[in-house]
């Protein structure tokens, strides 16, 4: 045991917490080129990500824990690379969020906020926010994430408060802003807008109801229509054909009667008509449906609401008035079946749209409201992302954007909520001006009168969080964190909030600043469970992130949230991944151990100049390729990829392999020991600063080790400038240029491994008992001298015995009832008829000829068709000698069946 050698396990309880504060501490999470210091150099070009805000009410889920991987994956890459890197935090004031749950709280000690007033209820709600609006970012550090706390920020802060108050009055001067009444989506329990964000759809079983629309003036004669929702009937100002509807075209100009209510409206033609569902004739509500709105503006209808605030039945709706909607609904329709009017009912499933807080269905409702005429601001949005400016990853979000945004719909920015920012309107009590102004205004700028009344509505949370990536910065003011870090690199979020939020920072940004937020949005998938299905806690499918990491560790999960993700892609999660990935956690560190515990079995020096094994050389060829394909696919967005081939190498080639031979190597002692033990510290190393984006804990940890124990023993053959104070601060791989000596390595050491394969399996299939040295006679034509040097290493990791090993050239005479393997034309003979049944034997060897016959085909129908004279000549080549190796296989198990007899 020496002051090197690491714990028996790693322990990730006693690593994490430590490590962080260790970072944070030091200030390593700050960026490098910070326009703060005195040699600042503003040419530098820096990274910067501005993070998704989280709500300040929020507790970490699993869709937190896949942007901050995501996003500390990047962050951690780039500042490894040398680039100065900025990750600004933040959490965002979450208006409706926030509210509930203070309401909640005054619920409990029997008041409500309309007791206690707006002012008191908002200083209770800055005191719950004091009290619980760390927990999320305490919560995300606890995942790793390598932000810059200093810069943080809140959406409610007075910097941003004064951005927000900024922003409205521009629009508004711009004539961008106005006041007026339209049909958005309306919450009767929280009383209030609500965005199409806060809006979720389910499939809930319904009914179509059938009721007859009687002609005025006829002797009866109807258009029968269906509606999932007889209630709004009280608010319908048209029904609706088809223009081309043969069964209907003869009523269209005509007049209908409103059921229960006597009103007469008209039947119009509108292409909107879909002639398949229901009756083909549509009832219009264009007071409580966005599609019917829509007609209703085109065909000049009138507008009716039938429901108040809290969505009960108003005058409009007659003898209803004062009715719950739903209590209308059974009314209404009683009432209609006892007049004549009930045609049938059906069972029907239908896409209900209810409130993401409060869980009540969402009523569209006409109100008055305030809003943003956007199109304007959409078109040069638009116009950057088809310029290239910003561009999306995956692509192919890239015409859902321009769909949406080429349909946009002006932006409803008022919500009836105390908690959020107030709009800046001041309504004058005398003369009835509308006054807009950055500073709370202490007299009417129109007649002078100090009785003002501030609009009482907060704007909709989008509307802050859309100045996020700039206000954060600083903006409106001229900040030299503004100049230096706006724009900034990437906007990694969920594809779900692509146009609630990426194209409002988009559209936001362009306005206020002139120029893009951000080069490029990121778009991550969402997690389900293993099943594929959506997580609820209904479902009782939740998992837990913060119990995950508990029991398994920070890097397991992240592992498994970052190699499980493809760009755009949603991912299914089990516990039985994360588990998996804190196994790979646990082998690094036992790798760790062995290679450390190694410099003790090494001299400190070598007296000759390096001479390298096979295995040394293909460790090293195949850690640079892996090197170059990290970095290519980090190029390409591809970090699932690239963790997946990081960790194919460290336990599939480093582990399985390089180790296993290295323990051989090292017991030879001198020179060989020393410079294996240099080659698995690089190797170790190398492997480490690949991964730590990944799994920052327990590489950082690791490194630690390393560092000192490679100081120490290899002090003179370590680079000075190799070990920096933290591996998040030391540099990244970079990819060379591919060497000419690399492939020949590869090819070589690839043949050792099928030869050893090859026996591992024959003795798994055979059940072979797992210590059992055994004799072999190994045929091995040209390739005898490779296997000269190898025989060693094949004995060792094959379970053969050296001594009974015969290695030949060529052998006339075959030995009988043996257990014949062929590698690539080589042939392997293991004497032990007594552990096999012949008759299996022969169906084992039958099996793999009909395989190598059927690659011989293969090859001989494409050498003989136009890739022959169409592909390059080395590719044809490579080809070629494929054949060639197949049809020598082939030939050999052809042999050796005929000798089994």
């Amino acid at each position: 045991m020496t002051e090197y050698t690491l714990p028996a396990k790693y322990d990730f309880r006693d690593v994490e917490q430590r490590l962080y504060a260790w970072w944070e501490e030091n200030g390593f999470f700050r960026p490098s080129n910070d326009p703060s210091s005195p040699d600042f150099d503003p040419t530098v070009r820096p990274f910067v990500i501005s993070i998704p805000p989280p709500n300040v009410t929020g507790e970490l889920h699993l869709g937190h824990a896949m942007f901050v991987s995501m996003e500390d994956l990047m962050i951690r890459y780039y500042r490894m690379k040398g680039v100065p890197t900025l990750w600004v935090p933040g959490s965002d004031h979450a208006g409706i969020a926030t509210q509930l749950q203070v309401e909640k709280m005054l619920r409990s000690e029997g008041i409500s906020r309309q007791q206690i007033g707006r002012e008191a209820f908002l200083e209770r709600t800055w005191e719950w926010k004091r009290k619980y609006g760390g927990i999320i970012t305490r919560q995300i550090r606890r995942l790793g994430a390598s932000c810059d706390w200093s810069r943080e920020r809140f959406t409610l802060d007075e910097g941003l408060s004064r951005a927000v108050r900024e922003a409205f009055v521009r629009l508004y001067e711009k004539g961008l802003i106005y006041r007026g009444i339209r049909l958005i989506n309306w919450s009767p329990g929280l009383q209030t807008a609500v965005s199409d964000l806060e809006v979720e759809y389910s499939q809930e079983p319904g009914k179509l109801y059938y009721f007859k629309y009687r002609i005025a003036g006829s002797d009866g004669d109807y258009i029968p229509v269906a509606t999932t929702r007889p209630e709004t009937i009280l608010g319908d100002t048209a029904v609706a054909v088809h223009p081309e509807d043969d069964r209907y075209r003869h009523w269209v100009g005509k007049k209908v009667i409103v059921p229960i209510l006597g009103r007469e409206i008209p039947v119009i033609a509108d292409e909107y008509v879909d002639r398949e569902f229901g009756t083909g004739a549509l009832k219009i509500t264009p007071g409580h449906d966005p599609n019917d709105y829509e007609i209703g503006l085109r065909h000049h209808l009138e507008v009716i609401s039938v429901m108040d605030e809290a969505a009960r039945i108003n005058q409009n709706g007659g003898p209803y008035a004062g009715m719950d909607r739903f209590e209308c609904r059974k009314a209404i329709w009683e009432d209609m079946r006892a007049a004549g009017l009930v045609i049938k009912e059906e069972a029907y499933i239908m896409n209900i749209p209810r409130s993401q807080r409060g869980g009540e269905i969402i009523e569209p409702m006409v109100s008055t409201q305030w809003f943003v005429n956007i199109k304007c601001m959409a078109e040069a949005a638009l116009q950057a992302v088809r310029d290239g400016k910003i561009r999306i990853i995956p692509e192919r979000f890239t015409k859902v954007y321009y769909n949406w945004m080429e349909n946009i719909q002006d932006w409803c920015i008022s919500r009836q909520l105390w908690w959020g920012h107030r709009i800046p309107v001041w309504y004058c009590e005398d003369c009835g001006e509308v006054n807009v102004a950055r500073q709370d205004p202490a007299a009417c700028q129109k007649c002078g009168s100090s009785r003002l009344q501030q609009d009482p509505d907060v704007l909709d949370t989008w509307f802050s969080s859309g100045l996020w990536p700039f206000s954060t910065l600083g903006w409106p003011e001229q900040t030299p964190d503004l100049a230096y870090f706006y724009p900034t690199t990437i906007m990694e979020t969920g594809y779900d909030i692509l146009f609630f939020w990426v194209a409002r920072m988009i559209m936001m940004g362009l306005e206020f600043t002139g120029k893009v937020p951000f080069e490029t949005v990121y778009l991550h998938g969402l997690i389900r469970d293993e099943n594929g299905q959506k997580m609820s806690k209904s479902k009782g499918n939740v998992i837990d992130p913060l119990i995950l990491m508990d029991e398994m560790g920070t890097d397991a999960l992240r592992f498994t949230l970052l190699v499980g993700s493809t760009p755009g892609n949603d991912m299914n999660l089990s516990t039985k991944k994360v588990e998996a990935n804190r196994n790979f956690a646990n082998k690094l560190w036992n790798i760790g151990r062995f290679v450390i515990s190694s410099l003790d079995r090494a001299p400190n020096e070598a007296v000759n100049p390096p001479q390298w094994t096979l295995a040394d050389s293909w460790i090293w060829a195949r850690m640079q390729t892996l090197v170059r394909e990290v970095d290519r696919l980090f190029t390409s967005f591809q970090y699932g990829e690239a963790g997946r081939q990081i960790y194919d190498f460290v336990w599939g080639e480093f582990a399985d392999w390089y180790v296993e031979i290295a323990k051989l190597q090292l017991a030879e002692g001198g020179d060989r020991a020393f410079y294996t033990a240099n080659t698995l510290v690089k190797v170790l190393d190398v492997c480490l600063r690949l991964l730590h984006p990944f799994t920052p804990f327990v590489t950082e940890e690791l490194w630690g080790h390393l560092k000192k124990a490679a100081q120490a023993h290899l002090a003179a053959h370590t680079p000075k400038n190799g070990w920096e104070k933290a591996l998040m601060l030391a540099a990244y791989p970079q990819p060379r240029p591919l060497e000419g000596w690399e492939d020949q390595k590869i090819a070589e050491f690839s043949l050792i491994q099928d030869i050893i394969r090859a026996i591992r399996n024959m003795r798994a299939e055979k059940k072979v008992t797992p210590g059992k040295r055994l004799p072999a006679v190994i045929i091995a034509g040209e390739r005898i001298g490779l296997l000269q040097t190898q025989l060693r290493s094949i004995c060792a990791l094959s379970h053969l015995n050296p001594a009974l090993v015969e290695l030949v050239e060529s052998k006339p005479e075959k030995p009988q009832g043996a257990i014949t393997l062929v590698v690539a034309g080589i042939e392997i003979f293991i004497p032990s008829a007594d552990l096999v049944n012949l008759d299996e034997e022969k169906k084992r060897l039958q099996s793999e000829l009909v395989e190598v016959e059927s690659q011989v085909t293969r090859l001989e129908t494409l050498l003989a068709g136009p890739f022959a004279q169409k592909a390059p000549p080395a590719v044809v080549s490579k080809e070629r000698d494929k054949l060639a190796a197949y049809q020598e296989t082939a030939a050999k198990l052809r042999k050796q069946l005929d000798e089994l007899g």
